[in-house]
């Protein structure tokens, strides 16, 4: 690191839990980040200001007026644009030393797994279950960490599932299938514009710890956020011996 990068990250330096190495560790990551919504724009905006040295971000949608309530990783002049360039452009603001990566076009289940073969990590911040089923399989296959965040209405929640674990749940234990009723989405029913914020964070955070391998994860567990009540609740997801995916 140059004198700069030590000046720039020394309260994550200051941390005995992180350190010199930690934030070395961090600025050699690399970071798939598959969404640039109200959940990608906080992951990318905390992942960037804290170091992550190369970050990829797809998104195929466009920005529109109805986003800007939630996803701030857009501002009014990104209305048109692909979400994944104005979330580039965003976060290359925010930290210039960092390599990013937009991926604006629609890609299918192998190409998506190429990318991931050159990450360290996979952020789901999706907001629908094909693609969070099929980023599932992909870290699975590839045994990379995958941490997956949802929210709707006033409600959230975050789990991470580590396949380099081989004892580690995936998203297809804790949601064997998806119906019409479970795919919920913010069109339909709104989102609490904080919450997205409250979720998408605590992704970053977690992406961060895994990678560092500091503190407890949220592995093998569920964290439900109800923002409304200010309540929170962790529970354990147990392996499905039976699962299609990783039994």
């Amino acid at each position: 690191m140059q004198d700069k990068d030590l000046e720039r990250y020394s309260r994550h330096i200051l941390l005995p839990e992180i350190e010199f190495e930690g934030q070395k560790k961090l600025l050699q990551s690399h970071c798939l980040i598959i969404g640039a919504g109200g959940l990608g724009s906080p992951v990318a905006i905390y992942l960037a200001a804290s170091g992550i040295g190369k970050i990829t971000i797809c998104d195929f949608d466009d920005v529109d007026l109805s986003n800007l309530q939630r996803q701030i990783v857009h501002n009014e002049k990104s209305i048109g644009k692909n979400k994944a360039e104005s979330a580039k452009v965003t976060i290359s603001k925010i930290n210039s030393d960092i390599k990013v990566r937009s991926i604006k076009n629609q890609l299918n289940l192998e190409e998506v797994k190429v990318i991931a073969k050159e990450v360290d990590i996979i952020l789901d911040c999706s907001d629908n279950f094909e693609t969070r089923y099929a980023l599932n399989k992909i870290a699975y296959d590839l045994k990379l960490p995958l941490v997956s965040g949802a929210a709707i209405k006033f409600d959230g929640q975050v789990s991470v599932f580590d396949f380099r674990a081989k004892t580690s749940p995936c998203y297809n234990c804790l949601f064997p299938s998806a119906d019409e009723e479970q795919n919920l989405k913010c069109s339909d029913h709104g989102v609490f514009s904080p919450l997205v914020g409250l979720v998408g964070s605590i992704q970053a955070g977690e992406a961060i710890k895994v990678l560092l391998n500091i503190g407890t994860s949220l592995t093998g567990k569920l964290l439900l956020i109800n923002h409304k009540d200010t309540n929170f609740k962790t529970l354990k997801i147990q392996k499905d011996n039976l699962c299609d995916i990783c039994s």
